[in-house]
């Protein structure tokens, strides 16, 4: 059985355990991590807890994981936004809420249990449970992914991720007033050493750089665009973080007190790569989803 720590930080004091718990690790539901609770497998200092427990300032959590359940991961009919598709690619919209592929304890609802009913054909270099996917997008931000359906499409276009040649824009709405129009945002991230499933700018982190354009300005908050150079785990909302402008309804990474919108205000709108078999060069555009566009409007109100 897998143990995992975790000691409760300023900005989640007086959370139910089971939202402190479900934010740590975007594969585990709030139901899943309800369950784990009511079994016996959450100790808070030591102590078997319920699961409406509000968290206390240094609370000192144990989990206790269950041993992974042979993995089967079944297909799913779904009604995908898919922007473009040969024998070889495929370009999805993904929504926001959704999870890109299948951990244990949540094996369905994914988008690759959509994909696996939609089409017979995914690369295998990643394996039962991230088949075809190449690169990935939190649950909550919401946009375009492509995704490879040989393994010979897998490799060229992890090739072209590792030699920064594909174009990944993405909107974002952050706080804060940004006064410069263009910025780049260049510092290394890894682990959180505070709290091991969250990221931080860290000296022995990986590279990671970020460049961003403000596309409007409101009374507290900034409309932006932010072009990845690297794409590590959660590099815009780190980074946004890191220079002071947190994303707007981040659940892990901005305040509490924020615009009224389900997970971060995050939308990869933009994704161009060089096609794998042809060479020729593919560029793709998801509008924002309606809540991002009504927060806008809210904005300039």
């Amino acid at each position: 059985m897998e143990k995992m720590e975790h000691i409760v930080h300023e900005d989640q004091k007086g959370d139910r355990i089971d939202k402190v718990l479900s934010l740590l690790n975007e594969d585990w539901s709030r139901s899943q991590v309800q369950q784990w609770i009511k079994e016996g497998l959450v100790l808070v200092n030591q102590q078997h807890v319920k699961t409406n427990y509000k968290v206390s300032l240094d609370d000192h959590i144990e989990i206790r994981l269950p041993e992974p359940e042979v993995l089967d991961v079944a297909p799913e009919e779904m009604d995908l936004d898919i922007y473009y598709e040969d024998s070889d690619v495929l370009v999805v919209n993904k929504p926001r809420g959704m999870v890109v592929h299948p951990a244990p304890g949540h094996l369905t609802g994914t988008l690759v249990n959509g994909l696996m009913a939609h089409c017979k054909d995914l690369s295998g270099i990643n394996g039962v449970l991230r088949p075809g996917i190449v690169h990935r997008i939190d649950k909550d931000t919401s946009g375009l992914l492509m995704v490879a359906k040989t393994d010979k499409a897998h490799e060229s276009l992890v090739n072209q991720l590792v030699e920064k040649t594909v174009t990944r824009k993405y909107k974002a709405i952050v706080h804060g007033v940004i006064p410069h129009d263009f910025g780049t945002i260049d510092a290394p991230l890894g682990r959180d050493p505070k709290d091991r499933q969250s990221m931080t700018v860290v000296d022995a982190g990986k590279h990671a750089v970020t460049h961003f354009q403000v596309l409007e300005r409101f009374q507290n908050y900034t409309f932006i665009e932010c072009q990845l150079e690297t794409g590590r785990t959660h590099q815009i909302r780190v980074h946004m973080k890191y220079i002071g402008y947190p994303l707007a309804g981040d659940p892990k990474y901005g305040p509490k007190k924020t615009l009224d919108i389900d997970g971060q205000a995050l939308h990869a709108g933009i994704l161009g790569f060089v096609h794998p078999r042809t060479a020729e060069y593919l560029e793709f555009e998801a509008p924002l989803p309606d809540d991002f566009t009504r927060l806008l409007e809210q904005l300039r109100k």
